[in-house]
């Protein structure tokens, strides 16, 4: 049987994929970027935490919102054998939130700084940047109301672009208030939206009885036109939560950090307070979003906590390597070629135990090396091997060498080739 990956998943591949367009889906750059994200993380004072894929479907329903679109038709839930309602993460904040008030970590540290990575899995329909596996990078912060660490993970995460090569960013921001101001809000854009609701799709309509705020999150070009004089969600927020943003936008000032207010931007779940924040490219069409997100103070408490502040914010990597690409930028990849490829002649009884041996010695000293599993290989397919995976260095054992205990050592950059002691051959290779 031929068995071929669901759709709207895919492969990350140790090789270069065959079509140019796929070249995002190769391990080496992925670990590019999730190596720098973590450096960038460190720098920044904070610390990585792992959660599990599955997690009670209670914690999303309860946190993310029955009427998102997440809950309402993307989640993979299902009960499993012991007849328990569980999902497949559909994004992370919330299992962080349960397992930092499980495990007891808001009690001990005041302010508390995490970052992860981790899949996610959503059933979308496919879209360039989408699939229903995905991965997140992200961070949260915990314990802090404080403007300025709104602030810190705005940057943190734009610098990590940065730190990829991506410098032409933009960051949208703007405040969704708290509860009560977007409850007048909500009923504020109602009353502009009723009279030509008849004009907007299915979806809307359903959006309007539901969440009426997600109807700003249109994409529909007529609902955008329709919309662009709705009132403003920023003119309905109350007085705090307006100096908590007008105190962020100061800061971004400070920091040098150009930004665009988008009255437009309530991202997608109810748990979201106050400041929200997206970061877009424009080499991804209309779904541009490279990451983003925002600070949730109520969520905490929502999830069984004591009440406590955080901000957080998720960033695709699938649609960050997309944009790579498009932008024509090369990840500093890590360098996977070995540093020896040990070739063997003659009889294979005394050669080939002779390079495991070596084999041995020479990865526990650091150095990466590999040879030719294939019995019976000749030299120059042997030596064909080595070039194929980018091997600097041949190491040449034969009969004779080993009765001598020596060993060819050649360049294959230049071809040259010399004798060298076994005893000699771990320090010779570290120093070149």
């Amino acid at each position: 049987m031929n068995y071929k990956r669901l759709t709207n998943f895919y492969d990350v591949l140790p090789i270069l994929p065959d079509k140019p367009e796929d070249s995002w889906k190769q391990s080496v750059k992925w670990r590019a970027v999730e190596e720098t994200f973590r450096e960038t993380c460190r720098r920044f004072g904070y610390r990585e935490i792992r959660t599990p894929m599955l997690e009670e479907t209670a914690l999303f329903t309860r946190s993310v919102g029955e009427a998102t679109d997440i809950v309402s038709k993307e989640m993979y839930s299902f009960l499993d054998k012991g007849e328990h309602a569980v999902t497949l993460k559909p994004e992370g904040t919330a299992p962080v939130v349960r397992a930092c008030i499980e495990n007891g970590l808001f009690a001990t540290n005041p302010v508390l700084k995490l970052y992860y990575q981790s899949q996610h899995f959503r059933y979308e329909h496919g879209q360039k940047g989408r699939y229903r596996q995905h991965q997140q990078l992200g961070a949260e912060v915990f314990g802090s109301a404080d403007p300025a660490i709104d602030a810190e993970v705005i940057l943190l995460a734009m610098e990590f672009y940065r730190q990829v090569g991506i410098t032409e960013q933009t960051l949208k921001v703007n405040s969704l208030g708290i509860s009560e101001s977007r409850a007048i809000y909500r009923e504020k854009l109602k009353e502009f939206v009723r009279p030509f609701l008849g004009k907007m799709s299915k979806e809307a309509q359903n959006r309007f009885e539901i969440n009426p705020l997600r109807l700003l999150d249109t994409k529909d070009e007529n609902e955008i036109e329709l919309l662009a004089d709705a009132p403003k969600l920023l003119d309905s927020v109350d007085a705090e939560s307006r100096a908590h943003f007008d105190t962020l936008l100061s800061y971004l000032d400070t920091a040098g950090v150009p930004y665009v207010i988008d009255h437009r931007l309530v991202r997608g779940f109810d748990y979201y307070t106050r400041t929200t924040f997206e970061i877009v490219s424009d080499n991804l069409g209309a779904q541009n979003a490279l990451g983003g997100g925002g600070r949730y103070d109520q969520l905490v408490e929502q999830c069984g906590g004591l009440p406590l502040p955080g901000i957080g914010f998720g960033l695709g990597t699938e649609r960050l390597l997309l944009v790579l690409d498009a932008l024509g930028i090369m990840p500093e990849l890590a360098d996977e070629r070995p540093t020896a490829f040990v070739v063997t002649l003659g009889n294979a009884a005394v050669t080939r135990p002779a390079a495991v041996k070596i084999l041995q010695e020479l990865r526990q000293a650091g150095i990466a090396s590999d040879m030719d599993y294939r019995p019976g290989s000749k030299f120059g397919a042997q030596a064909k091997r080595a070039d194929d995976l980018g091997a600097r260095y041949l190491v040449i054992l034969g009969e004779d060498e080993i009765a001598k205990g020596t060993a060819g050592l050649r360049n294959q950059a230049t071809k040259e080739q010399k004798e060298i002691a076994l005893t000699e051959l771990t320090q010779t290779l570290l120093s070149l």
